[in-house]
């Protein structure tokens, strides 16, 4: 992950967590999640961060029925 990445608020995901439910995908208001075209080993299709947009709301964690699926990192959190 570059510098200036580092410095954008995001979204982590564990896919290996993530059972695909999209209520984040729903609750995000600006759109920057999507839906994996590849399941995880659990059988689900998880839902990726786009790489881009995210303004560190966190309502896709708060929305989040799994744990640890989601975590949300701010500007310059590694």
């Amino acid at each position: 992950m570059s510098d200036a990445e580092k410095d954008l608020p995001r979204p982590i995901i564990d896919e290996d967590e993530c059972k695909g439910c999209g209520r984040c995908l729903s609750a995000c208001p600006k759109k920057v999640l999507v839906r994996s075209s590849k399941m995880n080993r659990r059988g689900f299709y998880p839902v990726l961060y786009s790489g881009q947009g995210c303004t560190g709301c966190a309502i896709c964690f708060y929305n989040c029925p799994e744990p640890y699926a989601i975590e949300v990192r701010g500007k310059g959190e590694e």
